[in-house]
């Protein structure tokens, strides 16, 4: 018998001794992140897209146990699991006529996982233009994002697009693609570049035709596809779940389970809170900018939700409180309380100088106003931040809300849709899908990232933060009754 095969008899011996029983008694539990490793096993065995091994069942002494997974990993998969370390490879479309911004041939990076039937496709984000003053600066300063001419032929995988076990727990063995954004338009257009248009903007034909090659390489035996996508990849998802659903259903491949999956892309189309004229990305209004965007860029939206709008409104359809009750497929959102890109287009500016009041009470209701948002989202992740993006992050699996961690929460979604699926069951008991953050102000979940002072660089802790911001503790703690110490303390610890 082999080494490879040894290590897995004993790994398996491992797994089935976890979740109870004598075999279990030896490990010792190693703090939050490790407390939620448990039910695993069973359910695994049963999820037919799940890789055999699942590696939430033990409790232990994780390091040495993910370094022997690692060392599994690259005695049986030796083409992924020891890629080098750029192991996501540039494939440029064979169709020429789609297109970047600029006329280059779109593209996409892939890490094939041979014998994985789970799928996963990341939209890039980055903003947009809406006209051509601001897409020839974007040209100008930002070309990768409407050029393929200067893309890498390789990329790491980050977060969930590692293939690394301890960075993505339950995604590391999939099929890994992440496309490219150089359509500068919310992966929404459907117009080619001409003598009339200087650019083209097709980033929704990207993506159909992103599948079809991909059916070509494996797709097309899929059990899962996740679309997955941060930023105005995040909106790009909601936009496109159901159209990338119909489009492999009319290939004929019904049996594929299309998923989303939006980080950062669930904006308001609220009043800013100070009024600028829209002359560029960062100032305009983000309804008025998605109006110009969408006549520009000959954007599309799903029918179901065009629907919902009298014509002319499709715009609409760009924010995810309006389009998610039309969609089909299953999305999960994940969406920071306090999105710096949502306080920068509200013309919020965090420069290190103390806020106004006017402005922290701005702030305070944009969290009110994003989390009755969320209410009624199925399957969510909301902590109260002020950042941007955190699915391809490698600190991705350190962010909790209520003591459950993303990549914990995008596992117990997955596991209630196989469970659905199969017998229509309710949410399974002890495995969270939808986690909002009650407390009322930026960073006061202790999980948030780091913040650092703009000016000294060094970290600055929750409190440390808030007075930094201008926030004022006795006048605070005296609206919500309490006493100043009692009010630091429930700062400190994220109450």
């Amino acid at each position: 018998m082999g080494t490879a095969a040894v290590h897995l008899l004993l790994l398996l011996g491992l797994l089935h001794a976890g979740p109870g029983g004598e075999g279990r008694k030896g490990w010792r539990r190693r703090g939050p992140a490790v407390r939620e490793r448990g039910e695993a096993a069973a359910a695994a065995a049963a999820a037919a897209e799940s890789f055999p091994l699942d590696f939430t069942a033990v409790e232990g002494n994780m390091d040495s146990f993910m370094a022997q997974v690692k060392s599994l990993a690259q005695s049986l998969y030796p083409c992924s699991a020891q890629a080098l370390p750029h192991d996501l490879r540039l494939h440029l479309l064979h169709n020429a006529s789609v297109t970047c911004n600029d006329g280059s041939p779109a593209g996409y990076y892939l890490k094939e996982s041979k014998g994985s039937r789970r799928w996963l496709l990341f939209l890039e984000g980055g903003w947009y233009c809406f006209n051509r003053e601001n897409c020839d600066t974007r040209y100008d300063t930002m070309r990768r994002l409407m050029s393929s001419r200067e893309w890498p032929a390789t990329r790491v995988g980050t977060g969930i697009l590692s293939s690394q076990p301890e960075e993505n727990p339950h995604w590391w063995n999939a099929n890994m693609v992440f496309i490219p954004y150089c359509s500068s338009d919310v992966w929404s257009g459907a117009s080619s570049k001409s003598e009339k248009n200087e650019y083209a903007f097709m980033g929704a034909l990207i993506i159909q035709e992103v599948i079809k090659e991909l059916v070509g390489k494996g797709l097309s035996t899929a059990k899962v596809l996740l679309l997955a996508g941060s930023s105005a990849g995040g909106t790009g998802v909601l936009l496109n779940v159901d159209r990338v659903a119909e489009q492999l259903e009319e290939m004929g491949y019904q049996g594929i389970q299309v998923r989303g999956l939006a980080d950062s892309g669930w904006f308001l189309d609220n009043k800013q809170y100070r009024r600028t004229d829209c002359i560029d990305t960062i100032t305009c209004a983000p309804t008025e900018a998605i109006r110009r965007g969408i006549r520009y860029w000959n954007g599309i939206v799903p029918e179901r939700c065009k629907l919902q709008f009298k014509e002319g409104e499709e715009w609409n359809c760009f924010f995810g409180y309006k389009i998610y009750p039309t969609l089909r497929c299953p999305v999960f959102v994940v969406q920071w309380l306090f999105d710096e890109a949502q306080l920068t287009v509200d013309n919020v500016h965090l420069t290190g100088q103390p806020v106004q009041e006017g402005q922290w009470l701005y702030i305070q209701n944009l969290g009110r106003e994003l989390r009755n948002t969320l209410k009624d989202v199925t399957a969510s992740f909301a902590p109260a931040c002020l950042s941007h993006e955190i699915i391809t992050r490698n600190h991705w699996t350190d962010i909790q809300v209520k003591g459950t961690s993303l990549p914990r929460a995008l596992h117990c979604w997955d596991r209630s849709l196989h469970e659905s699926n199969k017998n229509g069951k309710a949410p399974l008991k002890g495995c969270p899908i939808h986690l909002i953050d009650s407390c009322p102000w930026p960073h006061c979940n202790p999980s948030c990232p780091t913040i650092r002072d703009q000016f000294t660089g060094q970290e600055m802790n929750v409190i440390q933060f808030l007075m930094h911001m201008g926030f004022d503790v006795q006048k605070m703690a005296q609206q919500q009754g309490l006493e100043p110490s009692k009010l630091l303390g429930m700062l400190s610890s994220g109450n």
